[in-house]
C-alpha cells in the first residue's frame, strides 16, 4: 500500500497532462492540488477524473478555474477505482500540480 505523493507535474501549458493512474486491482483515495507559480498572471485551470487520457465533458470535477498568482486550487477526499487517471490542464506552463494519498489492494 502506497501513501503520501502518488504523483507529480510541472505542467506544460494548453496541455491535458496525466498526473496519476490508479494500479491495477487497487482501490485509492486522493487530494488533487495545482499551484501557479507565476508571480504576475492568473492561470486557468482545469482537472479531470477520467478512464483515458482524453477526458469526456462528465469527467471534468474542475474547469474554467482562475487561480490567482500564487494561489492554489486543492480538492480533496477523492476516491478513484483501479486504472482512473487524474488529469490536470492549465492555461499557463507556470503551474505544478501534486495528487497525494493512499492506496489500498483490493
Amino acid at each position: 500500500m502506497a501513501s503520501g505523493i502518488l504523483g507529480q507535474s510541472a505542467l506544460s501549458a494548453t496541455t491535458d497532462t496525466t498526473v496519476y493512474t490508479v494500479p491495477a486491482s487497487t482501490l485509492a483515495i486522493v487530494n488533487v492540488n495545482v499551484v501557479n507559480r507565476s508571480s504576475s498572471t492568473d492561470a486557468t485551470v482545469r482537472v479531470a477524473l477520467a478512464s483515458t487520457a482524453t477526458p469526456q465533458n462528465s469527467e471534468w470535477i474542475e474547469y474554467g478555474v482562475i487561480v490567482p498568482p500564487g494561489g492554489v486550487v486543492e480538492r480533496a477526499g477523492i476516491a478513484l477505482n483501479a486504472a482512473k487517471r487524474v488529469i490536470v490542464y492549465a492555461s499557463t506552463a507556470n503551474c505544478s500540480a501534486s495528487v497525494y494519498g493512499l492506496e489500498q489492494s483490493v
